[in-house]
C-alpha cells in the first residue's frame, strides 16, 4: 500500500477492564504496515495501562490530552499532555489516569527487526 487516509473516528474501540478503550489506527490490515502498531488509547478515571515490552519490542507512548501518573522503575511522574515515554525491550511502566479529564494516549508498538 502507499499513502492511506485513516478515519481514526470510524474506528471501532475495544474496551479493556480497567484499562479503557483502545482503537488500532496503525497496523498491516489499515495501511499497509507490517512492523509496527499503533493504537489510540483513551482512560477514565481509576484507570492503569500497564505498558510491557517483550525482549524484542520497542514502544513509545505519548500523551495526547489529559493527565497522567507514569510509574517507572517504582517512581511515580506527574505528567500531561505532551509527555511521552519510551519502552525498551524486557522494560515496563504503568501510565494511570490521574486530573479530571479523559486521558487520551498514543502508543506506537515496534519490534526488533534483524539486520
Amino acid at each position: 500500500m502507499s499513502l492511506t487516509f485513516i478515519d481514526t473516528n470510524k474506528i471501532s474501540h475495544v474496551k479493556v477492564p480497567g484499562a479503557g478503550e483502545f482503537a488500532e489506527v496503525l497496523n498491516s490490515r489499515l495501511c499497509g504496515a507490517k512492523n509496527v502498531v499503533g493504537s489510540l488509547r483513551w482512560l477514565n478515571a481509576g484507570e492503569k495501562l500497564d505498558v510491557r515490552s517483550d525482549a524484542n519490542t520497542h514502544q513509545l507512548v505519548y500523551l495526547m490530552e489529559g493527565e497522567a501518573t507514569i510509574t517507572m522503575n517504582s517512581k511515580d511522574h506527574g505528567v500531561k499532555k505532551g509527555a511521552g515515554v519510551y519502552v525498551g525491550p524486557s522494560e515496563s511502566v504503568a501510565i494511570k489516569h490521574a486530573g479530571t479529564a479523559l486521558l487520551k494516549l498514543f502508543q506506537l508498538v515496534v519490534p526488533h527487526l534483524p539486520s
